[in-house]
């Protein structure tokens, strides 16, 4: 379930960035949220740089990502 939550909210097109993930409906890496929090910018930050993703868009991801994180987790203990 929460896998097709995700994909409402990243594409991936060889004919858009070269197959690169990006969030829907636009040219914004998802890699690039990733890269702004790593380098301690918060949420806001980034969406005020890529106004053309959402909140929700963003959110979606984050928790996919914490979901599958904590699931492997589990597997390695």
């Amino acid at each position: 379930m929460l896998y097709n939550c995700l994909m409402d909210q990243i594409v991936v097109d060889s004919k858009i960035l070269g197959g690169i993930p990006v969030f829907v409906g636009t040219r914004v890496p998802v890699k690039t949220l990733f890269d702004y929090l790593e380098a301690g910018d918060s949420l806001d930050v980034f969406l005020s740089s890529f106004p053309d993703v959402t909140r929700d868009q963003a959110f979606k991801v984050l928790e996919a990502s914490k979901s599958s994180l904590l699931r492997e987790a589990e597997c390695v203990s």
